[in-house]
């Protein structure tokens, strides 16, 4: 099975949100999630969706999943006190739904929505290949690695650096191996599923993403995809190239 790995268990701090999480705010009158959940449910190779979420915000995503008809999702979690044990509870999720079959699992941001059928075509092949699948970004601007003193210590080189970003895939049993191996270790903090899975000696093998597969965390961020979305129906109403 491919199961895509959803976790939205913020509830947006940074959005500066007063009545909702920022993955239920709307843009083009539909909201951030349902943009994300989107790709997964009309991807081919896609067989399930499982998500974690804001626990008392579950029965309102239930609510989107059926108005929107988004018939992929097998089960809805709760979510955990950090990201790394959000990931976690969905990734338990996953291992549910899978019943024992060799199974892809790719992890995503729910406010992550401006991904495409070929980043998750991509992920799924470079698992299969490499066994992993870190989707990424080039870098267009100067990355300086700075010291505690806020002295620079060295200028990596661009055309050797990238810009992390998601879906992170893997098999689902080495991923929740490595998992375990950190809650044993009693870890709970790691940024990232790629730097946990680095640590605990896998190797990680990239494939390159839209640069605008951003992260909606900020006003900007909601901003800047909304902008997005709008070129992108530009396009297909007057033929401009993106």
């Amino acid at each position: 099975m491919n199961i895509a790995a959803i976790f939205a268990g913020g509830v947006g701090s940074r959005m500066n949100s007063k009545s909702k999480p920022k993955q239920f705010l709307e843009i083009y009158n539909k909201p951030i999630i349902i943009h994300t959940l989107d790709i997964f449910e009309k991807h081919r190779e896609i067989d399930a969706i499982v998500i974690a979420c804001v626990e008392e915000w579950i029965p309102y995503l239930e609510s989107l999943i059926y108005k929107y008809r988004i018939d992929k999702v097998k089960k809805i979690v709760p979510g955990g006190e950090t990201g790394q044990l959000s990931i976690y509870n969905v990734l338990c999720a996953a291992e549910e739904v899978s019943n024992g079959s060799k199974s892809i699992v790719l992890i995503h941001d729910g406010v992550r929505p401006l991904i495409n059928e070929k980043v998750v075509t991509e992920n799924i092949e470079s698992v299969l290949l490499n066994g992993s699948a870190i989707t990424s970004a080039i870098v267009k601007e100067t990355i300086m690695v700075v010291n505690d003193d806020k002295s620079i210590n060295y200028v990596p080189s661009r055309e050797s650096s990238r810009v992390a970003k998601a879906p992170q895939s893997f098999w689902l049993d080495d991923v929740l191996t490595v998992h375990r191996s950190a809650l044993r270790d009693n870890v709970t903090n790691f940024i990232d599923t790629c730097t946990m899975m680095q640590h605990y000696g896998y190797k990680m093998f990239l494939i390159d993403g839209p640069y605008e597969n951003i992260k909606i965390t900020t006003p900007d961020d909601f901003y800047t995809m909304r902008a997005i979305l709008e070129a992108k129906e530009n396009s297909q109403i007057y033929g401009i190239e993106n």
